[in-house]
């Protein structure tokens, strides 16, 4: 006899991590259905919602799936490219589970990340060209410097006489240019997006919720 133990496969780990973060692009729930309602009648409700350009279904059993391609923009489940909906026999009564996945929110999910590696690849070109940058500075400065080390206008007698203070050599202020290789634009994309995401997130999970319920009540 054997002792050994089977190993979950490589492709069931992944999947299994997968989960851990696939919450990103995916939203998931359930909706009671109302009292004495069944599959057929919870699914027919829930046609217009479901019946539009784009929108592909299929039926089977207690399930039906959908697929969009290119949806019209005012499909109020635009945001979702794919998702299943399923009656299931709970304990307090039947309910129509949801799994919903969206594309947009998961580029949405990216872009901070993606803003964030400009800005640090910003912060290195910054710094690998810093030397370069201020060595050319330091010898502009010294050429300006000895080019106007001899002009300088001799005081009027009058003004010496009152004991004004005597003109500088270099009285020019220095130029000051915006830094080129600052991170700021990139952080400040990346606040955006990272604000965009998280309210589009909650907001998405709340809304779908909220028309799967109406539609089950025939409010629309």
């Amino acid at each position: 006899m054997s002792n050994a133990i089977a190993l979950p496969s490589a492709r069931h780990g992944s999947a299994m991590n997968l989960r851990f973060i696939d919450w990103i692009w995916h939203i998931r729930g359930s909706v009671d259905l109302p009292p004495g309602q069944t599959s057929e009648e919870a699914f027919a409700r829930l046609e217009p919602l479901l019946r539009q350009p784009g929108t592909s279904q299929q039926r089977g059993g207690e399930a039906l799936r959908f697929t969009k391609i290119d949806p019209a923009s005012q499909d109020k489940l635009a945001v979702f490219e794919n998702g299943l909906l399923q009656v299931e026999q709970d304990s307090a009564g039947p309910v129509l589970r949801y799994h919903l996945v969206s594309r947009a929110l998961l580029l949405c999910f990216l872009a901070p990340l993606l803003f964030l590696a400009f800005a640090q690849l910003t912060i290195a070109v910054g710094q690998w060209q810093k030397p370069a940058a201020e060595a050319a500075a330091k010898a502009k400065a010294d050429k300006k410097k000895d080019a106007k080390k001899d002009d300088v206008r001799p005081m009027n007698p009058i003004d010496k006489a009152l004991g004004a203070p005597a003109p500088e050599k270099d009285g020019k202020k220095p130029d000051r240019k915006g830094d080129k290789y600052s991170p700021t634009s990139a952080y400040v994309f990346a606040s955006l997006f990272a604000l965009l995401y998280v309210i589009g997130r909650i907001l998405e999970a709340r809304l779908v919720k909220a028309r799967l319920r109406k539609s089950l009540l025939g409010a629309e």
